[in-house]
């Protein structure tokens, strides 16, 4: 017989789920809410109606929402993403962030609020108007009376994917430095959907292999002229040069995919480059393959639409970086809490 994990979470901007997945062996996660109809669909296909609030967080009435130890809040990173126009806090989706603070204020009134809370987004936020982005972030958390430590985690410590994260755990107490850690890595051939055969026809791939950077294609050449086939990455990216912008194809060769984002976009949707010898195929990346970039289980039961799935996986957050940090750093706060008021040690 499992035992009930010993904490208790909430999740706000919760998407499809992943935190929850990644919190789930030591957080129950009895309340979450998102805006996104088909994210809430999914949550619900996934882990059931219980306690999930589709709406605008701007609506959401405090004095409903339960007293847990932890919130967790990935509020949308649209504004603040190096790939976007980065209109910062200010821009009305990353300004999101302050309909959460003040619901934690007003929680805080009620005697509900809890202990500690999680802020994700993207690195950009770091230098997001000149740094004062972040400014803004962590002084609307010492405004709560919350002292923070900011943590920057690539998931590709964890998963073949580079996606690197800003986490800032926020608590009466200071929250403690975390060890370096790295998980068990899978390789990109682990990852692969090997049932998956649309390739692309030769004229659509070869115009693609056309777009390639000088440097690129050089690296192209390279992988054909080994005797082992190789797996690769291959992406769009709009640079500007000489004050013109052109779409580039890039690809990545590393074992190490490239950071999902959402397919609605910027330079966004990645495309798998299978190489061996002079035959060259590419085909679009799937949902299941992309769930799996985030370390998410098979079993995760996936929207109809591919877009949609790739939605989810874009705008979510890496399972196994969540699991380390509350592993490293929100239990033993929240262990050390119970401490020092001297509460009953939770397992």
């Amino acid at each position: 017989m499992s035992r009930a994990p010993p904490f208790t979470a909430l999740e706000f901007f919760a998407g499809g789920g992943l935190a929850k997945l990644g919190l789930a062996h030591s957080f129950d996660v009895i309340w979450a809410n998102d805006i996104d109809a088909m994210k809430a669909a999914a949550w619900r296909a996934n882990f059931g109606d219980a306690g999930f609030v589709h709406a605008d967080i701007a609506t959401l009435d405090p004095a409903t929402i339960p007293k847990a130890d932890l919130a967790w809040a990935s509020f949308p990173c649209q504004d603040l993403s190096l790939a976007g126009a980065r209109g910062g806090l200010r821009g009305q989706r990353s300004g999101t962030f302050y309909a959460f603070i003040d619901i934690i204020k007003s929680m805080q009134a009620l005697g509900t609020a809890p202990r500690v809370l999680v802020i994700e987004n993207v690195s950009g936020l770091l230098t997001s108007r000149n740094g004062e982005d972040i400014k803004a972030v962590l002084g609307a958390l010492a405004d709560l009376g919350f002292m923070s430590q900011t943590y920057e985690v690539d998931a590709r410590a964890f998963l073949p994917q580079s996606r690197p994260r800003v986490f800032i755990v926020a608590a009466i107490e200071a929250p403690p430095l975390a060890s370096a850690g790295r998980g068990q890595i899978a390789a990109l051939l682990d990852i692969i959907d090997h049932t998956d055969q649309n390739f692309w026809p030769p004229a659509r791939t070869q115009a693609l292999l056309n777009s390639l950077s000088p440097r690129h294609a050089a690296q192209l050449e390279e992988l054909r002229a080994c005797a082992t086939p190789m797996i690769g990455t291959i992406y769009r990216r709009t640079r500007t040069k000489k004050g013109v912008k052109a779409t580039y194809a890039e690809l990545r060769r590393d074992g190490i995919a490239g950071c999902l984002r959402t397919p609605s976009g910027g330079s966004s949707r990645q495309f798998w480059l299978f190489v061996d010898g002079a035959d060259v195929k590419i085909r679009a990346m799937n949902a299941r393959e992309a769930m799996r970039l985030m370390g998410v289980p098979d079993d995760y039961l996936l929207p109809k639409s591919q877009l949609a799935g790739l939605k989810i996986a874009g705008d979510g957050v890496a399972v196994p970086v969540v699991a380390w940090l509350s592993e490293q750093v929100l239990v033993p706060l929240l262990r050390l809490q119970d401490a020092n008021t001297k509460k009953p040690a939770r397992d």
